[in-house]
C-alpha cells in the first residue's frame, strides 16, 4: 500500500506499507539474517517505511503521530496485523520509542553505506502510543 496524507486540500506526504514473509520488505532480509531474534515476530508482520513529510511540516513528532495513526488504523481495518516494522537512523529510532517501537537490531549497514536500526512494535502498544491525540480532523490518508 502507498498512501498519502492530505490536509486541507495539500498532499503533505506519503507512506508506504509492505507485508512481511513475501520477500517484498527490506526488514525481512534483517530479519532473516538474524534468527536469535524472539519468534513470533513474524506473525502478522508489516513493514512501514518511506513516510516523508513536506518540509515545512517537519517541525516536530506530533505531525509525524498523526500520520503514523492515520496508517495504522486505515490497516487495521483491512488486514491482519500484530507486528510493525520500520528501518530508520538511530537518531529516528529514538523519536520512535515515543511511538512504542524497540530496537531489535542496531547498526544495520544500509544502502547508503550509513547505519540504520530494525525497530519493531506490536501494534497494540503503538497504537495506544500514537493514540494520546486523534489525528488531525482536516487530514486523512488516501
Amino acid at each position: 500500500m502507498v498512501g498519502a496524507f492530505e490536509c486541507l486540500g495539500r498532499v503533505i506526504g506519503t507512506v508506504r506499507v509492505l507485508p512481511m514473509n513475501q520477500g517484498l520488505a527490506p526488514c525481512d532480509a534483517v530479519l532473516a539474517s538474524r534468527p536469535s531474534l524472539p519468534g513470533g515476530l513474524h506473525g502478522d508482520g508489516w513493514e512501514v517505511g518511506r513516510l516523508v513529510l513536506a518540509p515545512e511540516y517537519r517541525a516536530g513528532p506530533e505531525l509525524l503521530r498523526h500520520c503514523l495513526a492515520l496508517t495504522l488504523l486505515h490497516m487495521v481495518e483491512r488486514v491482519p496485523v500484530r507486528n510493525i516494522f520500520a528501518s530508520c537512523k538511530p537518531v529516528l529510532a529514538r523519536l520512535y520509542r515515543r511511538f512504542g517501537y524497540s530496537v531489535l537490531v542496531r547498526d544495520v549497514p544500509g544502502p547508503d553505506g550509513e547505519a540504520y536500526c530494525l525497530i519493531h512494535g506490536m501494534i497494540d502498544t503503538v497504537m495506544r502510543a500514537v493514540a494520546d491525540q486523534a489525528p488531525a480532523p482536516a487530514a486523512r490518508l488516501q
